[in-house]
């Protein structure tokens, strides 16, 4: 009986609105009906209302596109579990914005790589960063 009454409503129904789907998604809804007109969430429309089964809806969040499951050449690109990260990963291991690894990059204080349209940055040269990093705070 008490964990029926923390359900939510729409964990109790089969089928949900855009609306919730949105919510449910953290999304906006136009994003949901883009979703629906690109076939890759499956909903169907009631005279004008669309609803969508939650098992639809749950399939499309697993597949949903994520930068953590973007490859290249058929590798992924950001494999933690090999030393390699993304740029936000990094400013925020770093505790910097993310400008600044750009910019460090750019300037060659920091070492990345580009994969693609992406940057990749290893583990080692983070750590050669921060250890620079707290080098150069020092002697300013």
């Amino acid at each position: 009986m008490f964990q029926e009454e923390n359900k939510s409503p729409v964990q109790e129904k089969e089928y949900v609105s855009i609306t919730e789907a949105a919510e449910i998604n953290n999304v906006t809804r136009q994003a949901i009906y883009v979703a629906i007109k690109l076939n890759k969430l499956k909903a169907s429309k009631e005279t004008s209302r669309w609803t969508i089964h939650v098992n639809d809806l749950a399939a499309y969040r697993n597949q949903k596109y994520s930068r953590a499951k973007s490859t290249y050449e058929g590798e992924l690109l950001f494999d933690n579990n090999k030393g390699y990260y993304s740029v936000k990963q990094a400013a925020e291991m770093l505790g910097v914005p993310v400008q600044k690894i750009y910019y460090s990059t750019r300037v060659g204080r920091l070492q990345a790589h580009r994969k693609g349209s992406a940057w990749v940055i290893h583990i080692d040269d983070i750590n050669r960063f921060r250890e620079n990093q707290g080098a150069s705070s020092e002697t300013a």
